[in-house]
């Protein structure tokens, strides 16, 4: 414990940072600093992860904004054709309507993590498009007013930049601007979001983002924002290709979201490691908040006591701005000085 602490100490140095006292938090919080400039601030967790004390204490202290992490994607609200199981989903938002949190629902539709009796059946095209509105209508009108964006589609573009030949491109030409529509209907007033990962650079993965949601908005859809997932390593992204892809985006009126951040290493990691991870974190959100449109800035979890990068990533962790004892990392300090130093919203 003692050489986990020096640790982090000297990745603080290395950083440029003031090391924390142990067990101190911030004057301002990640929270205050996201709040002064108009921003969402969010983390990503599990209904069951809210057991930690620590866990939940730290979400409600620093974020004001929750993406629930798995419970309100198919496989785990919709078990059976005739079953809903909105219990995690629940919990997740009285936890978020009791500290003031926005949520950021995920997902409507997605090509993974559905239930086996969705993905064995060959459905046909209309029963495909049934299947598709009910769940949208249900489940967003079930958090009418209390879910304020919404993840509907999420990666739909494979890595050539073409859509994915998917259970639910069965349902049509047309089935994700149905999506969009659907998902208004239930909720007019939700922000509504287009979500992948590997679209932070002008590539061709994200040029075909950019055509599916320009073709989108010409037919009229209600598509409001696009999330970029922002799963990294190494030094991150090409920072000055990060931002000519946001300001395309932008300009086709599309709201910008920063929506799954975690910034991986190797792992036992060095401080020079934790440094240039805190780099990669000041990097990625400053440059988003650059542009006006970007609203919101989102860690996929916020201590690595829980993160989904070990189990994915052999050899990889450490990913998050907490460590596992809830400690502030230099990849803290860095994202709340970008939110501190980057202008107010007027």
């Amino acid at each position: 414990m003692i050489r986990r602490a020096g640790i982090l100490v000297a990745a603080f140095v290395a950083a440029g940072y003031a090391a924390p006292n142990e067990g101190s938090v911030s004057p301002i919080t990640l929270r205050a600093a996201a709040e002064r400039r108009g921003l969402l601030v969010g983390a990503a967790t599990m209904s069951g992860t809210l057991k930690d004390l620590r866990h939940a204490e730290t979400l409600a202290r620093e974020f004001n904004l929750v993406t629930p992490e798995n419970e309100m994607k198919w496989a785990f609200i919709r078990p059976t054709r005739q079953t809903w199981n909105f219990a995690g989903a629940d919990r997740l938002v009285a936890f978020a309507e009791k500290h003031k949190l926005a949520i950021h629902g995920h997902n409507l539709l997605w090509y993974a993590h559905n239930p086996p009796w969705l993905t064995a059946m060959p459905w046909t095209p209309a029963q495909t498009q049934q299947l598709m509105t009910e769940h949208i209508g249900t489940v967003v009108g079930r958090y009418r007013g209390k879910i304020a964006i919404w993840d509907v589609v999420n990666e739909e573009i494979n890595e050539q930049g073409l859509l994915r030949k998917s259970l639910w491109s069965r349902a049509g030409t047309n089935y994700l601007s149905l999506a969009f529509r659907t998902a208004h209907e239930a909720d007019p007033k939700a922000h509504l979001v287009y979500n992948d990962y590997g679209i932070e650079e002008v590539n061709r993965k994200s040029d075909g983002a950019y055509a599916l949601l320009k073709s989108l908005k010409a037919q009229g859809a209600p598509v409001h924002g696009v999330g970029f997932q922002c799963h990294v390593e190494g030094n991150g992204p090409d920072l000055e290709s990060f931002a000519r892809n946001l300001q395309r985006f932008a300009d086709l009126g599309l709201d910008l979201h920063l929506t799954e951040i975690d910034v991986r290493i190797k792992v036992p990691a060095t401080p020079q490691d934790y440094a240039r991870q805190a780099r990669v974190y000041r990097g990625l959100i400053a440059t988003a908040l650059k542009n006006p449109r970007t609203k919101s800035v989102t860690t996929w979890g916020h201590s690595d006591a829980h993160s989904w990068v070990p189990s994915f990533f052999k050899g990889f962790g450490d990913a998050l701005p907490f460590d596992a004892r809830y400690q502030p990392k230099p990849a803290y300090e860095a994202m709340r000085q970008a939110m501190m130093e980057s202008a107010p919203r007027h």
